[in-house]
C-alpha cells in the first residue's frame, strides 16, 4: 500500500503543475482571477445573508403589525377571552390563530399543520417566530395579548414565497454580476500584465540581439521604471560579461594561432624537405626529431595559454635557469646566426617561473627582433634588485614614437604593409603572461637604433 502511495504522489503533484499556465502573464492572471473569485464569493454570501435577514425582519414586522391589529379584536378584560366581530374581519382572520392560554379559539379553515405549529408557539408563550414549509415557505409569529383577568395569544402566518423569490432573484443577479466582474477582471489583468511585460519582452529581444553582435548599446541609457531599471542594470552586466567572454575567446584563439604558427611551419617545412627526394635513415630520424620537438612545443603552448585562460593567473610552481632556457628557445626558433646571447653575473641566473612559461614570454619578443633586425640581435640576461631582467635588442627600424602608446594593444601593428607576417598579438601576449606571474614587459623608448624590450621576472 505504501508503495502504491509513493507512486501516486508524484502524479498527483504533477497534475496541478500541468494545469498551471507556463507564462508569467497567465500565472498572474490566474492569481488575480482566483483572488477575485474568493473575494466575490465572500461578498456574495455576505450580501445574500444580509438580504435574507432583512427580508425575514420585514416579514416579522408585518406579522407583528397584523397581530397587533388582530389583538384589537380580542377582549381580555373579563374572565374569558372573547373575539369581537368587526367589519372586514375576514382580512384579519386570514392565516391567524387566536388562543386563550393553550385553547384554540379561532383558526383558518383547512390549516391542520399550520395549527399544530401555532399550538407549539402559543404553548411556549411570549413573542416567538418560526419558519415552516407547507406548500411553500411560511413564517409564523406569536404575539401575547395581556389582560386584567385573562391572557390571549395571537399567532399570525405569512407566505414567504414572494420574499424567497426576491432572495433567489438577488442571488441570481449577484452571481451573474460576479461572473461578469470576474471575466472583466481576468481580461483587464491579462491586458495590464501584457502591457507591463511588453518592455521586458522588448528588453529581452534587444539583449539577445546586442549579445549576438556585441553591440555597445546598453539599457542603462534608456528611461524605464525603477523595477525595469534594475532589470536593465542586470542585463547590462550580463551583456558586459558576454562581451568580455567573447573578447577573451577571440584573444585566446588569436594567441593560439599566433604561437602555433612557428612550430607548425617547422613541421610543414621538414615534411616538404623529407618528401623531395629519398633520405637516409639518419636524415629521416633527424626529421622525426624535429617534428617531435615542434609537436611538443605546440603542446606546451596550448597547455600554457589554456591554463592562463582558465585561471587568469599562472600558479604552477617552478624555476628556470635563464641562459639554458634562452638557448633552447633560439634553437627552436631557428634564429639567424647574427644573434648574440649573453648573461651578466655569475651563473646560474634563475628566474622564478617555469621554463616553458619563460619561453612563451620571450618568444614573441625574440621573433619580432629577428624579423625586423638589419644586422644584429642581442639577448642579454642579468640580475636586478627586484628579480631577473632579459633585454632583447635589435638594430631594425624601431618603434615609431606615434605608435608607442598602442604597442601592446592586441591586433595593432605600426605598419601592416611592411611585408612581414604578423597579427599584432605577440607583444600583448608576452606582457600578459609576464604580468600573470608578477613580472612585466616594457619597451625602452630611448634606445637607438632599433628597438629594445625589457622583460622583468621574479627571481627564483
Amino acid at each position: 500500500m505504501s508503495e502504491v502511495l509513493r507512486r501516486l504522489r508524484p502524479a498527483t503533484t504533477a497534475f496541478p503543475r500541468r494545469l498551471a499556465p507556463s507564462t508569467l502573464r497567465g500565472r498572474l492572471s490566474l492569481v488575480a482571477l482566483v483572488t477575485a473569485t474568493l473575494l466575490m464569493l465572500v461578498l456574495t454570501v455576505a450580501f445574500n445573508a444580509v438580504a435574507q435577514h432583512r427580508l425575514r425582519h420585514q416579514a416579522d414586522d408585518e406579522l407583528r403589525t397584523r397581530a397587533a391589529a388582530v389583538a384589537t379584536t380580542v377582549d381580555t378584560s373579563g374572565t374569558k377571552v372573547r373575539v369581537l366581530e368587526t367589519s372586514h374581519d375576514d382580512l384579519l382572520d386570514a392565516n391567524v390563530c387566536i388562543y386563550s392560554g393553550r385553547r384554540l379559539l379561532e383558526a383558518p379553515t383547512g390549516a391542520g399543520f399550520l395549527t399544530r405549529v401555532a399550538d407549539t408557539l402559543a404553548g411556549h408563550g411570549g413573542r416567538r417566530c418560526a419558519t415552516i414549509d407547507v406548500r411553500g415557505p411560511l413564517r409564523l409569529c406569536s404575539q401575547p395579548v395581556p389582560g386584567a383577568k385573562s391572557e390571549a395569544t395571537v399567532v399570525t402566518a405569512l407566505d414567504l414565497s414572494p420574499s424567497r423569490n426576491s432572495a433567489d432573484t438577488l442571488l441570481l443577479g449577484s452571481l451573474v454580476l460576479d461572473a461578469v466582474m470576474l471575466a472583466c477582471t481576468y481580461a483587464l489583468t491579462r491586458l495590464a500584465v501584457g502591457r507591463a511585460l511588453r518592455p521586458v519582452r522588448t528588453m529581452t529581444d534587444q539583449a539577445a540581439q546586442w549579445s549576438a553582435v556585441t553591440s555597445e548599446e546598453r539599457f542603462g541609457s534608456m528611461r524605464h521604471p525603477d523595477e525595469l531599471a534594475r532589470l536593465g542594470a542586470s542585463l547590462d552586466a550580463i551583456l558586459d560579461r558576454i562581451r568580455t567572454l567573447l573578447r577573451h575567446e577571440r584573444q585566446l584563439t588569436g594567441e593560439l594561432s599566433h604561437e602555433l604558427r612557428t612550430p607548425l611551419s617547422r613541421i610543414i617545412a621538414e615534411l616538404d624537405w623529407w618528401r623531395t627526394r629519398p633520405r637516409t635513415a639518419d636524415q629521416t630520424h633527424a626529421t622525426h626529431q624535429v617534428i617531435a620537438d615542434a609537436a611538443e612545443s605546440m603542446r606546451t603552448i596550448c597547455d600554457t595559454l589554456l591554463e592562463d585562460a582558465r585561471n587568469g593567473t599562472l600558479t604552477a610552481p617552478g624555476t628556470a635557469e635563464v641562459l639554458p632556457t634562452l638557448r633552447r628557445l633560439t634553437e627552436a626558433l631557428d634564429v639567424p646566426g647574427h644573434l648574440t646571447l649573453t648573461t651578466d653575473g655569475a651563473p646560474p641566473l634563475v628566474a622564478g617561473v617555469p621554463p616553458k612559461l619563460l619561453e612563451r614570454i620571450v618568444s614573441p619578443l625574440l621573433a619580432n627582433a629577428c624579423r625586423y633586425a638589419r644586422t644584429s640581435v642581442a639577448v642579454r640576461s642579468y640580475s636586478a634588485p627586484d628579480g631577473v631582467r632579459v633585454d632583447i635588442t635589435d638594430d631594425g627600424p624601431g618603434v615609431p614614437p606615434s605608435f608607442a602608446g598602442q604597442l601592446f594593444e592586441p591586433g595593432r601593428r605600426a605598419d601592416p604593409g611592411d611585408g612581414h607576417a604578423g597579427a599584432g598579438l605577440g607583444l600583448p601576449l608576452a606582457r600578459r603572461l609576464a604580468r600573470s606571474v608578477g613580472g612585466s614587459v616594457a619597451h625602452a623608448p630611448g634606445h637607438a637604433p632599433g628597438a629594445r624590450f625589457v622583460v622583468s621576472l621574479p627571481a627564483g
